[in-house]
């Protein structure tokens, strides 16, 4: 009875991994999404100063991510 309980659980774990995931965000609660009051930074002029600044104490350009294209020019 033991391994009939142990295979049965296995076999769900199994099978749970198979559903369908759904987006958690739904299309129309997108546009919320990208509202500017939603923007992390107050200031853009403020975040950029900011921005410069980590970049000079963490001596190395792209401190905080990269930007840019894939045409190699910066």
């Amino acid at each position: 009875m033991k391994t009939w309980t142990v295979i049965t659980v296995c076999c769900s774990l199994f099978l749970a991994g198979c559903t369908s995931v759904e987006p958690w965000v739904k299309p129309y609660e997108r546009a919320h999404l990208a509202d500017p009051i939603m923007n992390f930074q107050r200031n853009p002029v403020s975040s950029a100063y900011m921005t410069h600044v980590y970049q000079a104490r963490e001596a190395a350009r792209g401190a905080e991510g990269g930007h840019g294209g894939g045409c190699g020019c910066n």
